[in-house]
């Protein structure tokens, strides 16, 4: 099984990068190594390209603490997974990587990312360009996990064609997330009860959803949209509510100690 799934993976990836390098060739008249990206060093004598991606990480996605474990087996055997905790414990990481990783080995055929355009007051509107543009800050953080996971080259030809989408979550009315879908709305804190309503109200039948968020960090004033639902629908079959902790802060040593200090009392 291992090696069948390995074999699958090595397949999707050629694929998808040979498609990309295609397409990339037709658009350019040249052909592009699609992961040629490298950090700019200030003082290099030879030309370097500018933009950067993330390393990729070709080795399948393991748990750092016994919590994210059981996250991420939550996530595989649960239609629909809250993952609730505070910054740095791996909630966006271990959804996206399992969303990538289950891309590639043909388990679904497409991801959708959303999360609420709310960020400390600003909304899509204060943002110059279009809708793609404007979105594109918020889900940045996403787009490195994919990069990580598959290579920049494949998510930006899935992005393309469809495989991955990311959309606000105000556009998610009237979606209906079907049969080998998997959705991450992420940073949910932010949504409003009648959002999250509505956002849970798209679920199909065989659709894989997780739904993360740190209930202490909302920036919406009055009751969010995660800790309702978490209320609402613990214990409801097929809905898995995990809650990580301060101790399962992985990100670093001092955030951990930087949320020991904000917690007790915010301004």
């Amino acid at each position: 099984m291992a090696k069948r799934s390995q074999a699958r993976r090595k397949a999707f990836q050629r694929h998808e990068e040979s498609s990309y390098s295609r397409d990339r060739k037709n658009r350019s008249g040249r052909r592009q190594d699609p992961d040629s990206a490298v950090v700019v060093d200030l003082n290099a004598r030879t030309h370097l390209h500018t933009a950067y991606a993330a390393p990729r990480v070709p080795a399948p996605l393991e748990a750092r603490t016994p919590s994210q474990k059981r996250y991420i087996a939550a996530i595989r055997q649960h239609m629909l997974t809250f993952g609730i905790g505070p910054a740095g414990t791996g909630k966006s990481y271990c959804a996206g990587a399992l969303a990538a990783q289950a891309l590639e080995e043909g388990q679904i055929d497409r991801i959708l990312l959303t999360r609420p355009a709310v960020e400390a007051g600003e909304q899509l509107g204060f943002l110059p360009g279009d809708l793609q543009e404007k979105f594109s800050p918020y889900i940045d953080a996403f787009r490195d996990i994919l990069n990580a996971r598959l290579g920049a080259g494949t998510v930006d030809y899935c992005l393309r064609h469809g495989r991955i989408i990311a959309s606000p979550l105000a556009f998610m009315r009237g979606k209906t997330f079907d049969e080998r879908t998997f959705v991450v709305l992420d940073e949910a804190q932010n949504t409003t009860p009648a959002q999250m309503k509505m956002f849970l109200t798209r679920i199909g039948e065989g659709a894989r959803v997780v739904v993360n968020g740190d209930v202490r960090q909302s920036d919406i004033r009055g009751c969010n949209g995660l800790e309702d639902a978490v209320d609402r629908l613990h214990g409801l079959p097929g809905v898995y509510v995990h809650r990580f902790e301060r101790d399962d802060i992985v990100r670093s040593g001092l955030v951990r100690e930087i949320i020991d200090r904000y917690e007790p009392a915010l301004c």
